[in-house]
């Protein structure tokens, strides 16, 4: 039995829209670093691999994700983390400063979620450009995409010398200008951010008909929602397809399922706290019932493994690390992280060649 891949995501206080009604602290806790280590921490002890924050700039998403991980990761070791990131109206240069900064101040414990802005007030809020079809969006988020990564690879390991003797901190000969010129974007590079631990910090991407290209050639994890078991397997045969007709190894790519999960000692005892919270439709495979539900999922071995997305938040999380964690532990589904290592050791992705290493020289 191969062992699971375990991510969660962390919003707010959990997907379900009532939630922070039932959540025993106030809507306010939100806004504190507390609450949001708090988080973190539970999903480290439940072994996840990485936290994903999402956000956007729609009013569900009142603080910026990346932001928040940099002030978290920190605080809480030996768990990675994920924020969203939109391309739409985010520059890439930008990007690539962000997410290099989370991955140097978690010690390489980072990755980014690129994501789209659909919405004509979303544009608004920047009047650079109007809304725009998803197909045009996820063009654009491919060009951004390998631009960040360019960035990244645009200075070499060995590129900060401290040569006291010269007066040199940086050898030039190793920063590389990328000089992309595409139909979104045109950037000259190099970046003004050291090469990250990682090097490049995970891509998770989430599927859907107009991202699978990005996810194909650029993702190192996707995301899948499927309604059950039988649709998602099918979701990661796409994915692998996908991936390994743009001449990648579908192997070094893992498929992750969206389950939405709210779990109490027995199913009559969780169905009732749902209908506490009140109707809300899924968004993808949920589970309603005892914490054994969740880790029959991981067993099935339809997917590489989970993103746990809880319906209600901090209660969720603790049966993900009290119930659920030890009995993945006791059924060979999870093994006991490395706190030392990095969000690509996890993944089994080794530590990536620089493109421009030696050139130019």
């Amino acid at each position: 039995m191969r062992t699971a891949h375990l991510a969660v995501e962390v919003s707010g206080f959990g997907r379900h829209p009532q939630a922070w009604r039932h959540a025993g602290v106030p809507r306010e806790a939100l806004l504190t670093p507390a609450h949001h280590i708090a988080m973190a921490q539970l999903a480290a002890q439940a072994g996840a691999d990485f936290v994903a924050l999402p956000d956007s700039f729609g009013p569900d998403h009142l603080l910026d994700a990346v932001a928040v991980a940099a002030r978290v990761a920190p605080a809480v070791p030996a768990v990675g983390f994920v924020p969203t990131v939109t391309t739409t109206h985010t520059e890439p240069f930008h990007i690539s400063k962000a997410i290099a900064t989370l991955d140097i101040v978690s010690a390489g414990r980072a990755g980014w979620e690129p994501a789209v802005s659909r919405t004509g007030a979303e544009a608004a809020q920047f009047g650079r450009k109007p809304a725009a079809p998803p197909a045009d969006l996820w063009r654009e988020a491919a060009e951004a995409v390998e631009v960040v990564v360019r960035l990244w690879d645009s200075w070499e390991d060995d590129a900060v010398i401290r040569d006291a003797a010269t007066g040199r901190y940086v050898d030039r000969d190793r920063l590389h200008y990328i000089d992309f010129r595409g139909e979104f974007f045109s950037v000259k590079g190099p970046s003004i951010t050291p090469r990250s631990p990682q090097a490049h910090p995970l891509v998770v991407v989430r599927e859907e008909p107009d991202s699978l290209a990005v996810a194909a050639r650029r993702a190192d994890v996707v995301r899948v929602a499927a309604p059950d078991l039988n649709a998602a397997h099918a979701a990661r045969e796409r994915v692998r397809d996908a991936v390994s007709a743009a001449g990648r190894d579908p192997d070094a790519v893992a498929v992750l399922l969206d389950v939405e999960f709210l779990l109490s000692v027995d199913e009559s005892a969780a169905r009732r706290e749902l209908d506490e919270l009140g109707e809300h439709p899924p968004q993808t495979l949920r589970i309603v019932g005892a914490p054994d539900a969740l880790v029959d999922v991981l067993a099935q071995g339809a997917v590489d493994g989970v993103t746990a997305v809880p319906l209600a938040l901090p209660s969720g999380l603790r049966v993900l690390a009290d119930e659920v964690a030890p009995r993945l532990l006791a059924a060979g589904l999870r093994t006991p992280p490395d706190p030392a290592a990095t969000l690509r050791d996890r993944f089994g992705l080794a530590r990536p060649a620089n493109v421009f290493a030696g050139v130019d020289r």
